[in-house]
């Protein structure tokens, strides 16, 4: 279903310059990371303790990145998220390439759909339920700046 949204959202204009498409894709794919690493002091989902789930996003084209059992934060310890390994895993997909974006620390999953009393945050599941209107708004700033 996304697929056919995507392209929905660039069809007509697209095919006059392609590389419209690939800025539409790439942009909108950032977006949604940014989404899903909003914290909650910020106005997102994504709770924000040690930073260590935060850290532990993970970009690919090849495969989902799998949850670590044994990836826990070290007592004490603090962590941050490098965008930039997202980035140029977004930069270098094809228009073909499938992006998967997910978490390995240990409890992601608790943290996503809730655990032992705990409601869920659905950092991931929210921010790909809005990845229509994200395309769309990236759509509509690429044909501007295009001049389509």
């Amino acid at each position: 279903m996304a697929t056919l949204s995507f392209a929905a959202a660039v069809a007509g204009w697209a095919e006059k310059v392609p590389e419209a498409v690939e800025a539409v894709r790439n942009e909108s794919a950032k977006d949604v990371v940014r989404d899903m690493q909003t914290l909650r002091s910020e106005g997102g989902r994504m709770r924000y303790n040690t930073g260590f789930l935060w850290a532990s996003l993970m970009a690919s084209t090849s495969a989902m990145p799998n949850i670590n059992p044994s990836a826990r934060p070290t007592e004490g310890g603090s962590y941050a998220f490098d965008f930039g390994q997202v980035e140029a895993v977004i930069a270098g997909a094809s228009l073909d390439d499938t992006l998967y974006f997910g978490y390995t620390a240990s409890y992601a999953a608790f943290r996503e759909y809730g655990a032992n009393g705990q409601p869920a945050d659905g950092f991931v599941r929210l921010a790909a339920m809005n990845w229509q209107q994200i395309v769309n708004r990236n759509a509509e700033k690429v044909r501007r700046a295009f001049g389509l």
